[in-house]
């Protein structure tokens, strides 16, 4: 089963124990209001309407003994009331026979009768002498006690039968109560144990199942991702998480299989890239020392032969002459930039605060002849502080500057460098005034060896932009040609701000 099935099955077996217990509190209560409503409605009323038919009759009997005795008729007024409220007294008891029964409506009927017999065998014939009933004898006097008497003991019965009513109520009443008390403690109880049944019930197809579940989750969660899954049985819904985990499992066995497998590739490949580094520095000092000095000899020899055979020889020998030093020369220069390209990177200096105002500085005074042979005219604008190598920054500022100025046209170089900070890093701007760059090399001009011109309308290597691009990304920045600048080329470059320097 599902957890909602099995959730939806205990909470309706819980609410049906709940609705039992109430239902049958419900008709105990209501039980216990009929028997309160009886006994309070209906006995209770009748009681009183007996008293006040006993007193309706005391009051007739002692009116007229009291015109017996004094001859005088205002001493009839009792008797008169007490005549209607007797009556009212009838109609009343008669009006309630149905909820006191027949045994106390014949109770009331036999009252009625000896009233009548006593009003009609002596207050009758009493009341006919009207003053001078004081001559009655005594005989007589006595056969009206005798009959009121009799009166008296109807109602006795009556109030008697009215007791074992409202006793027979109050008992009813009382086992209604008990009842109800009673069912009220079997519904608690029947709820109670609902409800602890239920929670045991769940405990154990539910909670007991996802806590195994949690157990195991955790399990792979520390590692253990060998081991199979131990799914817990349980609802429906805790089997197929448990499906899914050990799916989990199993593609995460397979995911560190493949991790591994990369991993070991990936260790064989740094091994190939540390001999291929290793290779590469290796090369670079046999071209810096065992290179140099052989071309330095070939090109050496040859100047001495321009030098000291020039115009000896015929045209063709000193033009061969001029191409060998010239050729020595650009290889001396190729080898030059190759190796400050290899070397950003590894250079081994340590990072370090550097104002870039300094940097361009070096730069300029680097350029101080080809600045002044130009007329060329550099303007900084305010530069902030970064982390770098200070070597590189100043090797990146001076290609920049030099190539603006190799690059100019036919007015004296214009060289801006500006920057502005942008979020989290600080964006440098270097624009001149130059031939400017067709936006289709935007890429290919970071390329290294890359030329647009020819070698005799421009010289250079064509490293320098390659050179500042690396020198930009070993810094954490990125570099690109501004396609929409016109009068001229831009350059933006992107490096992050110093942490010393945030605020």
């Amino acid at each position: 089963m599902s957890v909602g099935s099995l959730l939806g099955a205990t909470i309706g077996v819980v609410l049906v124990l709940a609705v039992a217990g109430i239902g049958l509190a419900l008709i105990a209560n209501g039980r216990l209001d009929r028997e309160r409503d009886f006994l309070l409605d209906r006995i209770g009323p009748a009681r009183r309407t007996a008293l006040d038919l006993e007193n309706a009759l005391i009051n007739q009997e002692t009116g007229v003994r009291g015109f017996l005795i004094t001859g005088q008729s205002s001493f009839l007024e009792p008797y008169r009331s007490g005549l209607a409220s007797e009556a009212s007294a009838y109609a009343e008891l008669r009006a309630s026979e149905k909820a006191v029964g027949p045994t106390i409506a014949a109770e009331v009927e036999l009252v009625h009768a000896r009233a009548r017999t006593w009003r009609a065998e002596f207050v009758a014939p009493a009341l006919a002498h009207g003053a001078d009933s004081t001559h009655l004898s005594i005989a007589t006097d006595l056969e009206g006690k005798r009959l009121f008497d009799h009166v008296r003991g109807s109602l006795a019965r009556l109030q008697s039968a009215l007791e074992d009513k409202d006793s027979q109520a109050r008992g009813k009443l009382d086992d209604a109560a008990e009842a109800l008390q009673v069912l009220l403690i079997a519904a608690g109880v029947l709820i109670l144990g609902g409800v602890l049944a239920a929670g045991f019930l769940l405990r154990r197809t539910i909670t007991q199942p996802l806590a195994r579940l949690g157990s195991e989750a955790r399990r792979v969660a520390g590692g253990e991702f060998a081991v199979p899954l131990q799914i817990a049985r349980g609802p429906r819904e805790v089997t197929e998480v448990g499906g899914e985990i050990d799916t989990m499992r199993q593609r995460i066995v397979e995911e560190l299989a493949t991790v591994e497998a990369a991993r070991t590739q990936l260790e064989q490949q740094a091994r190939e890239l540390r001999r291929s580094n290793a290779e590469l520095e290796q090369f670079a000092y046999v071209a810096s020392h065992d290179l140099q000095e052989p071309l330095r000899k070939i090109a050496s020899f040859c100047q001495a032969l321009q030098t000291r055979y020039h115009g000896q020889l015929d045209e063709r020998a000193d033009q061969y002459i001029d191409f060998a030093v010239d050729g020595a020369k650009r290889m001396q220069t190729l080898i030059n930039d190759l190796l400050a390209f290899s070397r950003v990177g590894r250079g081994g200096r340590e990072h370090e605060l550097v104002e870039l105002d300094d940097a361009i500085a070096l730069a300029q005074s680097a350029l101080t002849a080809t600045l002044e042979s130009t007329g060329a005219n550099v303007i900084v604008g305010e530069l902030p502080t970064i982390r770098g190598d200070r070597v590189q920054l100043t090797s990146l500022f001076q290609n920049l500057i030099a190539n603006a100025v190799k690059f100019s046209g036919a007015e004296p170089p214009v060289v801006h460098i500006t920057a502005a900070r942008r979020g989290e890093e600080w964006q440098l701007s270097c624009s001149d005034n130059g031939i400017g760059i067709d936006p289709e090399y935007a890429e290919r001009i970071f390329l290294i060896f890359q030329r647009l011109h020819s070698k005799d309308a421009y010289e250079g290597s064509g490293i320098g932009l390659a050179l500042c691009r690396k020198i930009v990304e070993y810094h954490g920045g990125r570099i690109w040609l501004d396609t929409d600048y016109t009068a001229g080329a831009r350059f933006h470059m992107t490096l992050p701000i110093a942490k010393e320097t945030m605020q």
